[in-house]
C-alpha cells in the first residue's frame, strides 16, 4: 500500500470517528432533558408540554414523585410567597421544571410574578403578554429542590393554584402538577396576623403510599379576620361555579354529603376529573363513565384503584351483553393521574383526560360531545376490571357538554320507586289480607255472596288478582329501568316470587270439583305455593333495604319485622278461633251421633212432615256462621286497618327515598 493511500485511509477513519461522536453528542443533547437546556419557551405557556413532547414521548399518567409546596394557604395582596418545587422523598432530583400560578376560577388566567432566583436556577418567562408571571429552569442539571418567591397581584382576591411540569428525564415528566390552594386577601386582612410556615419541605412525604402512617402534605389551615371561612369540605368548592360536580344519592352535592363524588374540571382542552368516595363506604374502587344513554355498556370509565400500597388509574370500555368492564380496549395513555390519596379509607384522586379517546372505533368527543355522567363504586374487584356497584350508582339525568358548568341531577328514579311501591302494595297488603280471607273467613257471611260466590271466595280472589296484576306490571317497569338482568338476593327471591304468583292463577283453573279425589292434592299445592310466593316476596322486600339503587333507610327493616310480628300475631289469634270452632263442631256432631244411635228406632216410625223439619233444621244450622263470627270480622276489621297503615308508611319510605333529605 503506497504511502499516499495509506495517509488517505488513515483521514477516512477520523473523520469517520468524529461524525460517530458527533452523533452521539447530538443524540444526548436531543434527549436533555427538556430538549432545550436553558428552560421552557414562551411558545408552550398555554400547554406547559416540554418542547420535544408528542409522538411517542408522553407525559407519565402516574402520580407525580414531585410536589408543588406553599409556604402559607392565606397570603395579602402584592405580599410575597415562598414556593417549592420538591421531589419525595428527599434528595430526588429532576432537571427541568416550568411553573405558573393561575386562578382557580374561570377564566383561569395566569396572575402575579415571580422573583429572579438567588442561585440562579430559575429563568422568568413572560407569557398572556405579562412580565415573569411564569418560570422555567435556567440549565438541565440535576435539582433535588427548586425555592421561587411569587408576588401576588395588588388587584386580585381569591384563590390561585400552582401548576407545574416536572421533568426527570427526557422521556420521563409530568405535567400541570397542583399545589393546594392560596388564598389571596387584602393586605390589610392578611397583616392582622402573621402567616404561618409550614415545616421543612425536606421532611416531606408526598408519594401517596398509603400504607404509610405519613399522610400527604398539606399547607396549614388559616382564615383571617373578616374573611369568609372556608367550607370543611373544599372538594366541594366551585361546584356548578367552576366546575360540574354529580354523585349519589341524587341531591348530594347541595348538601356535601356524597356517598361517591365526581367532580369536572375543563379549562381549554384540559379535562381534568376529580374522583372520591365516601367515608365509611369501605370502597375498593370509585369510576366515574360518560354514557351515551345513562345505562351501563359501551361507556368510556374512569376508574381509581387502591392497590398494593399505592392509586392506580385505569380506563375501561363497558360491555353490556354480558356485563363488563375491559381495560385492554382503551389506550391507558388516554388519561393520567395528576394526585390521588387514600386517608381514613376515603379514595381520592385527580385524572386528566385526553380531549379525543377512540375506543374500538368508536370516538368520545369531549370538546364537541355530550354525555351522561355516570358515578358508580364498590367494595369488590375482579381480575383486571373492578366488582359489582354495590355502593352505588347513579346517572346524570341528562347529557351534557363538560364544559358548560351546570347543575347536574341524577336520572329519574320514577320506575324504581313504582316499583318498590307496587310491590310493597302487592305482598305486604293485598297477599296478607287474601290469605286472612281464604284460611279464617269460608264460615263467616255463610249465605250472603257476590257475583255468586261466596264472600270469602269473592274477596280472596280480588285480592290475589290485584297481587298478580300489581306483580306483573312492577317486574316490567323494573326491566324497562335496567334492560338487562342483575343477580344478587333481591333478584333472585323476586324472580322466584313472579314465578310462583304467575302460576298460582294458572294453576286454579284447573281446580279439581269439590268431590274430586285430587282436590286435597290441589288444596295442599295451592296452599304450599302461596305462602311460599308470600314469605319470598317479605324476604325480597328485606334484601331491597340494603340495595344502593332503592336508597332506602336501614331502619326500615326494624318496621318490616314490626309487620312480620303482626301478621303472625293476627294468625296465631285467628287461628286458636279456629281450633275452638273445631272442637264444638266435633262435640256437637258426637252428640248428634250418640242421640241418632239411641233414637234410632223413632227414625223408622217418624212421619213424612217430620222429616222434612228435620231436614230444615239442619239446613238453616249450616247456613249460619260459625262461632265466635262477630270477634272474627272485628279482628278483620283491625287487622286491614293496621295493614294499610304499614303499607302507606312504606311505600312513602320507596317514593319518597332517601327520606332523610326530608329531614335536613
Amino acid at each position: 500500500m503506497s504511502l499516499s493511500t495509506l495517509a488517505l485511509d488513515l483521514l477516512v477513519r477520523k473523520r469517520c470517528w468524529l461524525l460517530v461522536a458527533l452523533g452521539a453528542l447530538l443524540s444526548c443533547g436531543c434527549h436533555s432533558v427538556w430538549a432545550l437546556p436553558q428552560g421552557a419557551p414562551e411558545t408552550v405557556c398555554d400547554t406547559m408540554l416540554p418542547f420535544h413532547a408528542g409522538g411517542s414521548v408522553l407525559p407519565e399518567n402516574s402520580v407525580s414523585p414531585f410536589s408543588i409546596e406553599t409556604s402559607s394557604s392565606v397570603v395579602g395582596q402584592g405580599q410575597t410567597l415562598r414556593i417549592d418545587v420538591t421531589g419525595a422523598p428527599a434528595g430526588l432530583s429532576f432537571g427541568g421544571f416550568m411553573i405558573q400560578a393561575r386562578n382557580r376560577n374561570p377564566p383561569y388566567q395566569i396572575v402575579g410574578q415571580f422573583s429572579p432566583s438567588r442561585d440562579g436556577t430559575v429563568k422568568l418567562m413572560n407569557c398572556e403578554n405579562s412580565v415573569n408571571n411564569s418560570a422555567t429552569h435556567s440549565n438541565a442539571g440535576p435539582k433535588p429542590q427548586v425555592s421561587i418567591d411569587w408576588q401576588s397581584p395588588v388587584d386580585f382576591l381569591g384563590q390561585v393554584v400552582f401548576n407545574a411540569t416536572v421533568a426527570q428525564s427526557y422521556n420521563q415528566f409530568w405535567v400541570g402538577i397542583p399545589s393546594n390552594p392560596v388564598q389571596v386577601v387584602r393586605r390589610d386582612v392578611s397583616s392582622a396576623a402573621p402567616l404561618p410556615t409550614p415545616s421543612s419541605p425536606n421532611n416531606n412525604n408526598n408519594n401517596f403510599n398509603y400504607a404509610s402512617t405519613r399522610s400527604p402534605y398539606v399547607p396549614p389551615s388559616y382564615v383571617a379576620p373578616n374573611a369568609v371561612a372556608a367550607s370543611e369540605d373544599s372538594f366541594y368548592d366551585g361546584c356548578g361555579q367552576s366546575k360540574n360536580c354529580f354523585g349519589f344519592p341524587n341531591g348530594c352535592v347541595a348538601t356535601k354529603s356524597c356517598t361517591s363524588v365526581s367532580a369536572v374540571t375543563v379549562r381549554g382542552d384540559i379535562y381534568e376529573f376529580e374522583l372520591r368516595s365516601g367515608k365509611g363506604t369501605n370502597a375498593a374502587y370509585v369510576a366515574l363513565g360518560l354514557s351515551d344513554d345513562a345505562k351501563m355498556g359501551e361507556d368510556l370509565t374512569t376508574e381509581c384503584v387502591p392497590e398494593n400500597g399505592r392509586i392506580n388509574l385505569y380506563s375501561s370500555y363497558t360491555s353490556a351483553n354480558p356485563y363488563s368492564a375491559v381495560r385492554a380496549n382503551v389506550p391507558q395513555n388516554s388519561a393520567r393521574l395528576l394526585n390521588a390519596s387514600l386517608v381514613d379509607g376515603v379514595i381520592y384522586c385527580k385524572v386528566q383526560r385526553e380531549p379525543l379517546t377512540v375506543v374500538q372505533g368508536r370516538s368520545f368527543d369531549l370538546r364537541n360531545g355530550a354525555y351522561h355522567m355516570l358515578v358508580a363504586s364498590g367494595s369488590g374487584l375482579k381480575e383486571n376490571s373492578v366488582g359489582y356497584h354495590d355502593i352505588g350508582r347513579l346517572p346524570s339525568g341528562s347529557p351534557i357538554n363538560l364544559a358548560v358548568v351546570q347543575d347536574v341531577g341524577g336520572s329519574s328514579q320514577l320506575l324504581v320507586r313504582l316499583h318498590g311501591a307496587f310491590m310493597i302494595a302487592a305482598w305486604i297488603g293485598t297477599t296478607s289480607l287474601g290469605i286472612i280471607f281464604a284460611r279464617y273467613f269460608k264460615q263467616t257471611w255463610v249465605g250472603s255472596q257476590t257475583c255468586g260466590k261466596d264472600q270469602w271466595f269473592a274477596w280472596h280472589r280480588m285480592l290475589m288478582v290485584t297481587t298478580w296484576t300489581l306483580t306483573v306490571v312492577a317486574y316490567i317497569l323494573i326491566w324497562v329501568e335496567l334492560k338487562r338482568a342483575v343477580w344478587h338476593a333481591h333478584s333472585i327471591t323476586g324472580l322466584i316470587t313472579v314465578i310462583l304468583c304467575f302460576i298460582q292463577p294458572i294453576g286454579a283453573l284447573f281446580r279439581p270439583g269439590p268431590n274430586d279425589k285430587k282436590r286435597p292434592y290441589f288444596n295442599w299445592g295451592h296452599w304450599l305455593g302461596g305462602n311460599l310466593a308470600h314469605i319470598l316476596a317479605i324476604v325480597a322486600i328485606f334484601f331491597s333495604v340494603k340495595l344502593p339503587k332503592a336508597e332506602l333507610p336501614e331502619w326500615m327493616d326494624w318496621i318490616l319485622v314490626g309487620f312480620v310480628v303482626f301478621h303472625v300475631l293476627v294468625h296465631l289469634i285467628f287461628s286458636i278461633y279456629l281450633c275452638i270452632n273445631h272442637w264444638q263442631i266435633s262435640g256437637i256432631a258426637s252428640d248428634r251421633q250418640q242421640s241418632q244411635r239411641i233414637n234410632t228406632f223413632q227414625m223408622g216410625d217418624m212421619t213424612h212432615h217430620q222429616q222434612h223439619a228435620m231436614r230444615n233444621g239442619m239446613s238453616m244450622e249450616r247456613k249460619m256462621d260459625a262461632p265466635y263470627a262477630a270477634l272474627r270480622k272485628g279482628l278483620l276489621g283491625v287487622y286491614s286497618v293496621v295493614l294499610i297503615l304499614f303499607v302507606v308508611v312504606l311505600i312513602l319510605l320507596v317514593a319518597l327515598a332517601p327520606i332523610e333529605k326530608l329531614f335536613e
